[in-house]
């Protein structure tokens, strides 16, 4: 998700691409299959890998689930992530939908041809360190990121995150779009992939410069 979204915006930067692209293609076709060596689809994949499928093998346009938009629009409806909304609750453990083979878009009034519609990133690389992140993301657009999830991370409603109490639960990739100081704190801007009503609108904001739970250790993002 956080790849695709991140790919998107700088797409949108570099040509005044307004199109939505499909995180269905990425979930789906970025798998062992499809070159993505230790992506899980929605078990979760290494960013790197998928802005790598980026380059090689692009992806096509889909919109949200039921959306009508695009090739291959998101298959699985909104659900709530740890807290409660509109939503019914998210449940562990379903399968990811499968990448259509042979390529086809799912969507059947979309008329162009999968092959035609997929768009690819030019190169694909690693940043070293906060203040790389901060120079890629005010040049070119949004970067992806990964980090440690706490338990404590779950109930995030306001201000600037730092673990300090709870489990260890997992890895989980994510977009930074920017950065600030609040109270004397500085932060990454981040847009979680839960949904707009998990956090602060979907987004958080988390402790810079310290590497909080990994969060600066393997940012990846390409140019477009």
């Amino acid at each position: 998700m956080a790849s695709t979204e991140a790919f998107n915006d700088r797409m949108c930067i570099a040509h005044n691409y307004t199109t939505e692209l499909s995180a269905q293609d990425t979930a789906s076709c970025c798998n062992l299959f499809g070159g993505c060596f230790g992506s899980q689809g929605c078990d979760g994949g290494q960013p790197a890998e998928a802005w790598n499928y980026f380059v090689k093998t692009g992806i096509v346009t889909g919109g949200d689930y039921n959306s009508g938009e695009g090739c291959f629009p998101y298959a699985l409806p909104n659900c709530d992530h740890h807290e409660g909304g509109p939503y019914p609750a998210c449940q562990e453990g379903g399968n990811t939908p499968a990448c259509p083979n042979p390529k086809a878009c799912s969507n059947s009034k979309y008329t162009t041809p999968w092959a035609q519609d997929a768009q690819h990133a030019k190169t694909s690389y690693g940043l070293n360190g906060a203040a790389a992140m901060q120079e890629d993301v005010m040049k070119y657009g949004s970067i992806t990121v990964a980090f440690s999830v706490y338990s404590d991370f779950l109930t995030y409603k306001t201000g600037v995150y730092k673990h300090t109490t709870g489990s260890f639960l997992g890895g989980h990739a994510v977009k930074v779009q920017g950065w600030g100081t609040e109270n004397g704190q500085d932060y990454w801007l981040v847009l979680n992939s839960w949904n707009t009503y998990w956090g602060d609108k979907g987004f958080f904001k988390i402790a810079r410069g310290v590497d909080e739970c990994g969060i600066e250790d393997q940012p990846v993002a390409g140019l477009v």
